[in-house]
């Protein structure tokens, strides 16, 4: 039997209102009883990630520039998205083509998860993309530089464990996407 409760929400305003980010301040009471006044939740836009891979089992990788951590890192293509605008996996095929040029022939979706449900809405929607091959060139916005990565399937466990790979949706869809091909 679950005793855990939900918190009740006493009160509820935006502090921060951005096209890009949205922050939230919660007054709730806990299920003990106890107030607290100032829970700040971020709400942010949905997240399609997609792990494609090569006909010569490669996986097509982005590395760039990720200012929150200031490091540049090594991920599967993703981006935000409106769900109520746009599927999930049209706005993951959309990603891979607009930040590498590959397109898919077979899209699946593995899973959706939360992000960081401590203070974030939102959801990452990971899907695996097979056959994929190069059609054209990159469309990058503004804010991004990106460099096309391909890395070979065999090689993807050892970059994890070297910490090369250390994005946590990119690892997901990676052991996801590659038990679902393995099973």
């Amino acid at each position: 039997m679950n005793n855990i409760k939900k918190w009740n929400i006493l009160k509820s305003e935006i502090v921060l209102e951005h096209p890009w980010c949205q922050v939230r301040r919660d007054e709730i009471e806990l299920p003990n009883g106890k107030i607290v006044d100032d829970f700040f939740v971020v709400v942010r836009p949905e997240i399609a990630l997609i792990l494609p891979i090569t006909n010569d089992e490669e996986i097509v990788f982005v590395r760039q520039y990720r200012h929150g951590v200031g490091e540049i890192l090594l991920e599967l293509p993703a981006g935000g998205f409106d769900p109520g605008k746009e599927d999930a996996a049209v706005a993951a095929v959309r990603e891979l083509k607009e930040e590498t040029g590959y397109l898919a022939e077979k899209v699946t979706k593995l899973a959706t998860l939360y992000d960081n449900p401590v203070k974030d809405t939102n959801k990452i929607h990971l899907f695996l993309a097979e056959n994929v091959a190069k059609y054209g060139e990159q469309t990058l916005d503004v804010t991004e530089d990106i460099e096309i990565v391909l890395v070979p399937v065999e090689s993807v466990l050892n970059k994890i464990n070297q910490g090369e790979i250390a994005v946590a949706g990119t690892i997901a869809a990676l052991f996801l996407g590659l038990n679902f091909l393995n099973s």
